[in-house]
């Protein structure tokens, strides 16, 4: 008799856990390692959202919602996003609350791709869209970025659809980029829009890392062409909530129709005392990232002047909590073998290039979302392990 377990869904069997999360498992063993592998923020949730939270536990808000989110949400976050990036949602149709930006990703993939389909991927990126994208049946098609200062060309994305136009579905934007925090200003996305434009496919622009924009102010693809793109949003960076898993996707109405039988077959709706902390966080917490953004760029600041002494170079990162930085010539150019030594005799933990697709080898990610003490500390044992081995 066969295991049950041979008889599963073969999409996911052919799936590989995150090499992130498995990594960070790894290195986490390690005594007095320094940790800069994971993206999450290390504030604490503003006191007036946790306190929204509160309240709405106290009010015995705890029943089911409506499965697209509470209105009140819905008309705070486009309010939110109308009022920062001049986006136009109406709340009733064209806004779906999610369990996570993950969340939102997923049900929009979900919605939308079916077997044989073709989803334009530009790398090094975060690599939750593979697997999701392969769940539905449908094939990645990788775009390196790495000889354009890892940002996706229209002269690239428009021959790439060409030779996959029989199956292309949808377009991935993430910016500000994880890993490389590298954005995308308004000319980079109106010549990429000019391109979609031609197509009848999606754009999926993941802004989850909007509010962490460094330099200027964060354009949204949603004012440059409504009609195609789904924006994804949320709470977790902006205002430090990334356990409260509150995200949204907006988009044409009848687009998030089909994108919310997904999500509310997949999660019912999201947590009710979340949504009521989401709501607060966009009704009264404009500006909670302001204070999180000038620290993440003094950490930035720090770890840029750090690694290029100690012989790493990097693209200026212009948003998110990372730099990619390159591996100096004279070290062990494997990402992943290179990353496993740092940790296991200098004692810091980044995560390989290699993790992020095509363009990523030869890289490190390092997350600033941790301390100046440890930062600080980090520098050093990079520092110092790169001397002893490139001047050995």
């Amino acid at each position: 008799m066969s295991k049950l377990s041979d008889k599963m869904n073969k999409r996911v069997a052919a799936l590989t856990p995150s090499s992130i999360l498995t990594f960070n498992q790894r290195v986490s063993k390690i005594p007095d390692i320094v940790k800069l592998t994971l993206g999450e923020p290390d504030f604490n949730t503003p006191e007036h959202v946790k306190e929204a939270a509160i309240k709405a536990i106290n009010g015995n808000e705890s029943h089911y919602t409506n499965s697209r989110g509470t209105l009140g949400l819905r008309k705070a976050a486009t309010n939110y996003l109308n009022k920062k990036y001049g986006v136009q949602y109406d709340p009733e149709s064209q806004i779906l609350i999610t369990a996570g930006a993950t969340g939102a990703i997923y049900s929009a993939l979900t919605a939308m791709l079916n077997p044989g389909d073709t989803v334009i991927i530009p790398t090094p990126i975060f690599p939750l869209y593979i697997p999701i994208a392969m769940l539905g049946g449908a094939k990645p098609i990788f775009v390196d970025t790495s000889d354009n200062g890892f940002i996706l060309s229209p002269e690239k994305l428009e021959q790439v659809i060409e030779e996959n136009k029989d199956t292309v579905k949808a377009v991935i934007l993430n910016y500000p980029t994880n890993p490389t925090g590298v954005t995308y200003h308004r000319e980079d996305l109106q010549k990429l829009a000019d391109v979609i434009s031609k197509y009848d496919i999606f754009v999926l622009s993941d802004e989850i890392y909007s509010e962490l924009t460094y330099d200027g102010t964060h354009v949204s693809m949603g004012s440059i062409l409504p009609e195609q793109a789904l924006v994804m949003n949320g709470v977790s960076k902006s205002h430090a909530m990334t356990g409260w898993r509150i995200g949204m996707i907006c988009g044409p109405a009848d687009v998030i129709s089909e994108i919310g039988k997904v999500s509310e077959f997949t999660i019912t709706s999201a947590t009710t005392n979340a949504q009521a902390a989401a709501e607060e966080a966009f009704k009264n917490g404009m500006d909670d990232a302001a204070p999180m953004r000038k620290e993440y760029m003094k950490r930035r600041d720090l770890l840029i002047d750090g690694l290029s002494k100690a012989g790493f170079s990097c693209p200026n990162p212009n948003g998110a909590f990372y730099i990619f930085a390159k591996i100096p010539a004279g070290l062990n150019q494997d990402s992943v073998a290179f990353c496993n030594q740092l940790a296991d005799e200098a004692k810091v933990a980044v995560i390989p290039g290699a993790s992020f697709g095509p363009g990523g080898e030869g890289y490190v990610r390092i997350s600033y979302a941790a301390s100046e003490v440890d930062l600080k500390e980090a520098v050093s044992r990079i520092q110092k392990f790169a001397a002893e081995r490139v001047h050995a």
